[in-house]
Order: structure tokens, then C-alpha cells, then sequence
């Protein structure tokens, strides 16, 4: 069902995904990190940076003990989020599954219902982790000045980049549309295809899609984590 390009790009699992769905030839980015964000921060972001790097954080107490059990919380979080997109996944199976029975009314699987609840997924994502790596930040303020430090400027690039994040993560229901729609017709036009057989196939598609998402937004949560491992 799907074209014979492929991508050469080895940036993340997401972006992998999308372009291998939509049959893209994908390179490595011309520009470095560096550069793509310097495009990406207004001039008052980056007064924001200096000023986070030049300023002595504001001392933080109490949050000290917060630190043994933040790990684990991290871990309870991600675990959480990824048995809600697992059971999201089950109820979509069942449902299919029944839409699949030999009824002459039946309507045809719409799209509609997947990417309801793939927004769904997307707002819990953006809840949770926004909220977890707000607590790594004052974790990480209570174990040191250059902790304190980081976390000011983690702040500051969350502000700055989330309405980016969001803007870009907006299309990925969008892209999972087209692919939706391409597996649905080389179905209709199979000879001999199992019905919804290809409703399986976009199911696992949309899940790998979701885990590489998840993936995507919990690598600041990996960051913060890293440097409180390193004191």
C-alpha cells in the first residue's frame, strides 16, 4: 500500500514515521540546531536567555527531599501516558471490530472518530508532561545554583518554543488523515482484501505515531533528568 521512496533521514522516530507514511524523501536539516533555533526565538526571547544566564537564580528551599522520588514519578508519568494511548488503541479495535459485522447499514469508517480522539491524546500529553517538567524544574532550583540556573533557562525555552511545538504537533492528525485516506482507497480498489483489514493496519500505524510523539515531547523531562543524575 504504500510507495517505493525512502526516506534517508535519521532525525526522530516521528518525523521518520510521518514522512515514510506520505511517501517523502526526507534529508538531514542544511542548518544546525543552533541556527534553526535562532530563527525560531524573537528578540525578546532572547533578552529572556541572557538575562536567565546572567542573573543569580533566587534560592530555592524545601524541594530537596522531592528529589528522591522525581524518577519515579517521571517513569509512573510516561507509563501512564502510554497505557492511555494502549487502551485508546484496545477500544478502537473493539469498536472496528464490531463495525466489521455484515450490517447493509453500517457507514463507512470515518476518519472523524480517530482524530478526535488522537487530539485527545495530544491534550493529555501537553497536560501531563507540561506539568511534570514544571516539578523537575524546582528540583532541579533546590540542588544548586547552576541547577537553578538551568532550570530558569529551561522556563524560559518552554516559553518560548511551546506555541512552535504546539503549532507543528497540530499537523500530525492532519498527515495521519491522508494516510487514513490512501490505505481506505487501495483497499476499495484490492481484488481480494479482508474487510478492515486495512483499519488494522492504520491502527498500528496511528499507534506508532502516538509512542513517537510521546517520545518527542518527553525529551526536555530526559534533559532535566540527566542533570539531576549528575549531582
Amino acid at each position: 500500500m504504500q510507495g517505493s521512496k525512502r526516506t534517508a533521514f535519521s532525525g526522530p522516530a516521528l518525523v521518520r514515521l510521518l514522512a515514510h507514511f506520505a511517501d517523502l524523501d526526507v534529508h538531514e536539516p542544511a542548518q544546525s540546531l543552533a541556527d534553526r533555533l535562532s530563527q525560531w526565538l524573537g528578540w525578546t526571547d532572547a533578552i529572556a536567555l541572557s538575562t536567565a544566564l546572567a542573573t543569580d537564580p533566587p534560592a530555592v528551599s524545601g524541594a530537596r527531599s522531592a528529589a528522591r522520588n522525581v524518577e519515579e514519578e517521571c517513569a509512573r508519568v510516561r507509563t501512564s501516558l502510554a497505557g492511555a494511548l494502549a487502551r485508546e488503541d484496545a477500544a478502537a479495535h473493539r469498536r472496528h471490530r464490531t463495525a466489521a459485522q455484515p450490517v447493509t447499514d453500517q457507514p463507512a469508517p470515518d476518519y472523524a472518530d480517530f482524530r478526535q480522539r488522537y487530539l485527545s491524546l495530544q491534550q493529555a500529553m501537553d497536560t501531563d508532561i507540561g506539568a511534570l517538567r514544571t516539578r523537575l524544574r524546582s528540583t532541579l532550583a533546590a540542588r544548586s545554583p547552576d541547577m537553578a540556573r538551568l532550570a530558569v533557562v529551561d522556563a524560559v525555552m518552554e516559553q518560548a518554543l511551546s506555541a512552535r511545538e504546539r503549532s507543528l504537533l497540530a499537523h500530525v492528525p492532519a498527515l495521519l488523515g491522508k494516510h487514513f485516506e490512501r490505505l481506505k482507497r487501495a483497499h476499495a480498489a484490492a481484488e481480494a482484501s479482508p474487510p478492515n483489514a486495512w483499519l488494522d493496519v492504520f491502527r498500528k500505524d496511528l499507534q506508532s505515531v502516538l509512542l513517537a510523539e510521546l517520545d518527542v515531547r518527553f525529551q526536555p523531562i530526559e534533559g532535566l533528568l540527566a542533570a539531576l543524575r549528575t549531582r
